[in-house]
């Protein structure tokens, strides 16, 4: 008989839906059914049922793929952490924390860069709040609480298909009970988005211009007058919304990649939470980012329980971590031929990074983690699987509003498939006896000649 497994995670994107009913056949194998998720969170769990590689496969010399043991492959990548220089290990946007904590002591043992999704995407952000506070919230407050959204460059119509219906814009809240109706929606993005299509108000800005236009804001928020258009925006819209910005009983700002890839980056952010703060002089509001991928907040507060950095962590020295984003961040330390070895976890740097910081890491060797191929795996010298998080394997995952949440297996993974947590421990076993072995073939120092003991 088919069982129903109720509140379940989905591990898709950052909005971390925790209501999801999956129904598995009686043996407990196979996914049936998945209720409540968006196509692509759906399509995660189906897709774990899709042809997998149940073992590590290595590239041999004429440019194929060879199956070899885990206990070869976690041989094969302690000792190419051991004898690098200055390895790097990069991703951990689909992996839980505890595979993350994991992975941090690898790196601290190897004297490693340790580097996450955020030094590519939202990096950005994380400088500006270094800089500016995050005066922020959580989703459930935002549900039960705004009557004022907007999205700034942000589109999770399609990016967080779920993040408007659970959260933001229709649903009915403890003091937003008439849902939709009740709430104004400001969308501001170059493009008429299928976002904007059920905004209220949809401003139109020019590209790489976002900037300009949070300083009109700022500025008709304090009273003054400003330009008859500001970044392709006429003077009576921004006076509009602002309006319905300051009228607010509670708002937030949702913002996306459309801040932190176009011009001034984390400038964008940096004003972006300015106006936060105006605003809050004269009702209540609050700012977000939008996060990717479903764990991609994990990192963040992991690494900086443990070392105090969210990313771009240099711990080559490895009682200090360092933290430098320019320095220490994967594209720039590529691109500077710095590193010598490279571990890409839980992400696709192939297909994720720009092509000449792909070329200079394919000079070195390059080991993906991974549960399914991609284009990272078909590049790499070896390609280990793992389990799935959130499908097969369970732990804590943050929300993109920094709230932890307990994600369950639905499904046990293919027989001897490791979890990220088990492959890393594993890994850090294997390199301590490296290192161990090193130790026990240093010749002893001989005594000065003539010493005696006790000298």
């Amino acid at each position: 008989m088919a069982k129903k497994i109720e509140n379940v995670g989905c591990p898709f994107c950052g909005v971390c839906c925790d209501d999801l009913v999956v129904t598995v056949s009686d043996d407990g194998k196979k996914i049936l059914e998945v209720e409540n998720s968006c196509i692509i969170g759906s399509t995660v769990f189906h897709r774990a049922m899709s042809e997998r590689h149940t073992l590590p496969r290595l590239r041999q010399p004429d440019g194929t793929f060879k199956e070899i043991s885990y206990d070869e492959a976690i041989d094969y990548t302690a000792k190419v952490l051991h004898n690098a220089k200055k390895p790097l290990i990069y991703g951990f946007g689909s992996t839980n924390c505890e595979g993350m904590a994991a992975a941090a002591k690898v790196a601290e043992q190897a004297g490693a860069v340790l580097d996450n999704c955020a030094s590519i995407c939202h990096g950005s952000s994380f400088l500006a709040i270094f800089d500016n506070g995050y005066p922020s919230c959580t989703l459930g407050e935002v549900k039960n609480r705004a009557d004022v959204i907007v999205y700034w460059g942000a589109n999770p119509a399609h990016a967080h298909p779920r993040h408007m219906s659970r959260y933001s814009i229709f649903p009915r809240g403890f003091f937003t009970g008439k849902g939709h109706k009740g709430r104004k929606i400001i969308v501001i993005d170059p493009r008429h988005t299928d976002t904007a299509q059920v905004a209220d108000i949809h401003l139109q800005v020019q590209q790489g211009h976002d900037y300009d236009l949070f300083d009109a804001f700022r500025t008709v928020v304090r009273g003054h007058d400003i330009p008859d258009v500001v970044a392709g925006v006429k003077k009576e819209q921004i006076i509009e919304a602002v309006d319905i910005m300051k009228k607010a009983r509670f708002g937030t700002i949702f913002y996306g990649m459309g801040l932190c890839h176009s011009d001034g980056r984390n400038h964008n952010v940096d004003i972006a939470i300015s106006l936060t703060r105006d605003l809050n002089d004269f009702t209540k509001w609050t700012i977000m980012a939008m996060r990717g991928h479903y764990n991609i907040t994990g990192p963040g507060a992991v690494w900086s329980w443990q070392y105090g950095f969210p990313y771009c962590l240099d711990l080559t020295k490895r009682d200090i971590a360092h933290m430098n984003p320019g320095e220490t961040s994967s594209v720039d330390l590529a691109m500077r031929e710095e590193v010598d070895a490279f571990i890409n976890i839980g992400t696709d740097a192939a297909a994720h990074f720009p092509i000449e910081p792909v070329k200079r890491l394919r000079k070195h060797p390059w080991i993906t983690i991974d549960p399914h191929p991609n284009m990272a795996t078909e590049i790499s010298d070896l390609h280990i699987p793992v389990g799935i998080v959130g499908v097969e394997v369970p732990g804590i995952v943050y929300r993109m509003d920094n709230v932890p949440i307990q994600y369950r297996n639905v499904i046990e993974p293919p027989e001897g498939v490791p979890s990220d947590e088990e492959l890393f421990e594993r890994i850090y076993e294997r390199l301590c006896e490296l290192e161990a072995e090193d130790a026990a073939r240093e010749p002893a120092k001989a005594a000065p000649e003539g010493a005696r003991a006790g000298e």
